[in-house]
């Protein structure tokens, strides 16, 4: 019971460790009370509609893991209820090595960033393939992005967690340093209107 991404990932290692260390009394009152942090709320819903990409951890028959980059538009990951989510899967470089692995593990790590607010959410899932046929895949379909879609994926979530800010360095997308830069760019605008009106009524 209590924090159900601690439950998953505090395994006796991980106690032991942070025994050792001196947190465990701290993640240890995580632990109490009912189960939480196994249902997405609003904040986490707008965070995840809001990414244009993520980071996927999944483990191969080897017992290696993989951990793969996704992307596609501002949106493309789908909150379809508080336990589930789903994204496309969009044609890339053919391995196959995510979708093999959960054909033989289904259960998946992801992260996902919002580097210029310097947040990150974690989650532990359970993955479910759509195929090309599948009549839900439309519900993951992104208008008007031309790359090809292969299949589908829907996680349920079985836990999530907010990391601290530490250390995270903001970076931005082109999109966002238009957005900051367009000001900047009007403000200059008018100043040079300003000057040359000046310069003309001399």
């Amino acid at each position: 019971m209590g924090h159900r991404f601690a439950e998953l990932a505090f395994t006796a290692s991980v106690r032991d460790a942070q025994q050792a260390m001196g947190s465990r009394s701290s993640y240890a009152r995580m632990e109490q009370g009912e189960d939480h942090h196994n249902r997405l709320g609003p904040r986490e819903a707008e965070f995840i509609a809001a990414r244009d990409s993520f980071y996927m951890a999944s483990v191969g028959e080897t017992g290696w893991p993989y951990v793969q980059h996704r992307g596609g538009p501002a949106g493309f990951v789908r909150v379809l209820d508080d336990r589930n989510i789903g994204f496309a899967d969009f044609k890339g470089n053919r391995q196959y090595i995510s979708t093999g692995n959960f054909r033989i593990d289904d259960r998946v790590a992801l992260i996902m960033m919002d580097y210029p607010n310097k947040a990150r959410l974690k989650l532990l899932g359970r993955v479910r393939e759509l195929d090309a046929q599948s009549e839900a895949l439309s519900r993951l379909a992104v208008p008007d992005y031309k790359a090809s879609i292969e299949r589908g994926f829907i996680v349920q979530i079985e836990a999530f967690d907010w990391n601290c800010p530490q250390h995270l360095v903001p970076r931005y997308t082109q999109p966002e340093i238009e957005q900051q830069l367009q000001p900047l760019r009007e403000e200059n605008q008018r100043l040079r209107a300003q000057l040359a009106a000046c310069e003309l009524s001399r």
